[in-house]
Parts: C-alpha cells; sequence; structure tokens
C-alpha cells in the first residue's frame, strides 16, 4: 500500500502564504493533493450507478452505430444515378425498416423507402428527405441539389470498436447510462462511495423535538451538511451533536475514524475556550488550524486520524455551507476518485454596488435573473451576515468576488455560481 501523504507535504504546499490570509484556491489545492482516492470496484446495474464514479474506463466492444443507416424518413438511392441538372425519376423497389434491413442489394435506376435508423441497403449511399420528394404512380421524382452522401450516419461514426467510450474518474450522468446501454453494459464498474461521518458541537445545540431553553438554538447545520453529502453521492453517517467536552469529542472522533474515509464537523475550530478540538486532535492524529482569507468562512481545520481525513468548519450556518461548497466539495469528490470539474460560472452584471476589499475572497447570497436587455444580471439577498441562513434559502446563486478584487460598481461583471445543480 502506497505511504499517505505527510502533514510535511501538505505545509510545503502552502509555504510562503500567512497562516492567517491563506488564499482559498490554494488551500484547496493543498488539501486535494493530500487526499488519496478510494479504491476498490464494485460493478453495480446502470439503473443504481448515476452519480457513481466510474472505476476503470469503459471500451466499446462494438461499433456504434453498427451499420449504416438512414439519419432521416425519405428514400435511398445511388448518388450516381441522380441527374445534375433536372429532376431524377427512380423506379421504388421496396421498403427498408429499422430492425427490418432489406436483403437484395439496389440496382441502377432504383430507390428503397426508408426509416430512420434503418440498415443502408447495399449499393445505395445517399438519403433524400421524403418532404422533397414526389411520387408518380411507381416512380420517385427526386429534385436536382442533392449532395452524394446526404442524411446517412456511418457505421462507428460515433464510437468504434476498441475506443474509450467513457474514462476512468467520470461520475456518471444519464447521458452515460444511455452511452453504457447502447453498447450493451449492463453493469459500470465504479469505485466504492466514499464513506463520510459528520457531526455538531457545542453545548447550545438541540435536535429537532427536543425543547429550546434559554440561549439554545436547533441544530440547523446537521440538515445542510447532510443534504450536501447526498448530492455528492457518498455514503453519509450521521454521528449527531457533540457536546463541548474533550471525552466526548474524543469518542466522536475515534467513532467517526472506525467507521469513515472522511469527519466532517462544524464548530470548536476557533479559539474559544470550549472548542477542545487542538486539544483533542493532538491525541488522535495530525491536524492545522488556518485562517482563510474568505468571507463567510475563514476558521477551519484539516486534519488526519489514521486514514480518515478530517474537516473542521466554523459553527455560523452560512460559512459552513460557503466552506463546504468552495473548499470541502472538490477534496471529497477527489477521495472519491472523479476527475475534477470546476464549478461552472455565469457572468452577470451586478445590478448595485458591492463593497470590498482585495486581499479575500468573497461569497455573496444573491438571485440571479435576466435583464430587461436580456442579459443576465445579479442583486444581493440584502444582509450577508454567515448566520442568516433564510438569505441563503432565499438566493439562487452566489456571487464569487476574487482575492484579488476589490469594490464593484453597480455594472460591473461579476462571476456567479448558480445553485441549480449544486445545493
Amino acid at each position: 500500500m502506497t505511504a499517505a501523504p505527510s502533514f510535511a507535504d501538505l505545509d510545503s504546499c502552502l509555504a510562503g502564504a500567512s497562516d492567517d490570509t491563506l488564499p482559498v484556491e490554494q488551500v484547496r489545492a493543498a488539501i486535494t493533493r493530500f487526499i488519496e482516492p478510494v479504491r476498490g470496484i464494485e460493478h453495480v446495474a446502470l439503473r443504481s450507478a448515476l452519480g457513481r464514479v466510474l472505476g476503470c474506463a469503459v471500451v466499446s466492444p462494438i461499433d456504434v452505430p453498427a451499420h449504416d443507416n438512414s439519419a432521416m424518413d425519405g428514400y435511398a438511392l445511388r448518388a450516381a444515378d441522380l441527374s445534375p441538372d433536372g429532376e431524377t425519376r427512380l423506379r421504388v423497389a421496396g421498403a427498408a425498416r429499422a430492425g427490418a434491413p432489406l436483403a437484395a442489394a439496389l440496382s441502377p435506376g432504383e430507390s428503397v423507402r426508408i426509416m430512420t435508423g434503418a440498415v443502408l441497403p447495399e449499393g445505395a449511399d445517399t438519403i433524400v428527405p421524403q418532404e422533397l420528394v414526389r411520387t408518380e404512380d411507381a416512380l420517385l421524382l427526386v429534385p436536382p441539389g442533392q449532395q452524394a452522401g446526404q442524411h446517412l450516419r456511418r457505421r462507428g461514426e460515433d464510437l468504434r470498436a476498441g475506443t474509450t467510450a467513457l474514462p476512468a474518474g467520470r461520475r456518471l450522468t444519464p447521458a452515460d447510462l444511455g452511452l453504457l446501454a447502447s453498447l450493451g453494459v449492463a453493469e459500470a464498474p465504479v469505485l466504492r462511495r466514499p464513506r463520510v461521518a459528520f457531526f455538531s458541537t457545542g453545548d447550545e445545540l438541540r435536535s429537532i423535538g427536543e425543547p429550546l431553553r434559554a440561549g439554545q438554538v436547533y441544530d440547523s447545520n446537521r440538515y445542510t451538511l447532510w443534504a450536501m453529502l447526498q448530492r455528492l453521492g457518498v455514503d453519509v453517517i450521521d454521528l449527531g451533536v457533540v457536546p463541548d467536552s474533550p471525552s466526548a469529542l474524543q469518542t466522536a472522533m475515534n467513532d467517526a475514524a472506525n467507521c469513515a474515509d472522511a469527519i466532517v464537523s462544524s464548530g470548536g475550530v476557533s479559539v474559544g475556550d470550549a472548542d477542545y478540538t487542538r486539544q483533542v486532535m493532538a491525541q488522535l492524529g495530525e491536524v492545522r488550524f488556518w485562517s482563510l482569507a474568505m468571507r463567510p468562512g475563514r476558521p477551519m481545520a484539516f486534519g488526519r486520524i489514521g486514514r480518515a481525513c478530517y474537516f473542521g468548519l466554523p459553527g455560523n450556518p452560512v460559512a459552513v455551507m460557503i466552506t463546504f461548497y468552495f473548499v470541502v466539495r472538490d477534496a471529497l469528490l477527489h477521495l472519491a476518485g472523479a476527475e475534477p470539474r470546476p464549478l461552472p460560472t455565469i457572468a452577470a452584471r451586478a445590478v448595485e454596488p458591492i463593497r470590498k476589499r482585495a486581499g479575500r475572497t468573497e461569497y455573496l447570497r444573491a438571485c440571479l435573473s435576466t435583464g430587461n436587455d436580456g442579459r443576465a444580471e445579479v442583486r444581493l439577498t440584502g444582509y450577508q451576515g454567515s448566520g442568516v441562513l433564510r438569505s441563503m434559502s432565499e438566493a439562487n446563486c452566489i456571487v464569487v468576488l476574487a482575492h484579488e478584487r476589490g469594490a464593484v460598481a453597480a455594472g460591473e461583471i461579476v462571476d456567479c455560481v448558480a445553485f441549480e445543480g449544486l445545493i
């Protein structure tokens, strides 16, 4: 078994950056390089493979399409029979339908009625759409201007037997499942799902259904974390709420490390008197505490207990979600063996000015829409406090203002990450 990367390797990736101003991009890249993808391939039925990660490349066992065929309903004929200047008159010698090819070859001066997907008759090399022709008695009348080879789908033009249909590391989409089915592949070779354990920390937290006393709040972070993890397609293990106690935290960390490939906690990574993560992790494994140059977010821990990697997120609800999406998500996808795919952005016009100082990346809740001129425009949801989860629910995108960018004037273009497909 290959030795896991060391924390010295991790530290070297972050060399040159101050501990309290670590750029998000640099941290994300360093963590991804530190994590080793899961191993172990299992074969699952196609209807159970959506969102799973291919463990090895799928090589096409057949040509797709398997034969030359018609791309349209119309008539198959020989281009050599077409008149270059006037109308061509051809005899209709039968019909070819998908799944029922003609046995006889096409003779000079003949045409064949053909349906979309039907095998091209031997001797034919051109399709004329049915709406362009006329029939008169038993003859087909073809207008001039047809091109030799038009409206054909050639054997193997989609995939040749022996070529790669889908690469290893691809998260399977609905189209991918259709492609595999078109090859006759009944089961997909996928990597096992990573197991991710998560919990919340804090004496003030109560689970839904429990009464609230003064100073207590319901634990929302476990529900957002559960949902975000579900969207990634990992096996999720909920360890509940852990009190602010070194012994309770140590038990939770040990339980998580014994059953999971990754651990995610919320709260307990700041410098408060009741934040025991540093103390417990020093006993169980290795950890680094960072102050990221981002808003919301900033405090974050990353470590390892045995073979399990650990992500310690802030406690404020919006900071949890932003840190997860823009730091942890890529790391967990890498853990799952998925090929890297940056989140797509939409360029939109800012409807209002946005205050921002250079030197940190800011993630702002916003609503993306289409302006009167048909161009994309974006408006912030209002107050951007990291505890205002309602504004995250009201938003449909995140405006991402890069580390080096300053204030934004109304009308300037900003990058937006849409929630559709993400949240």
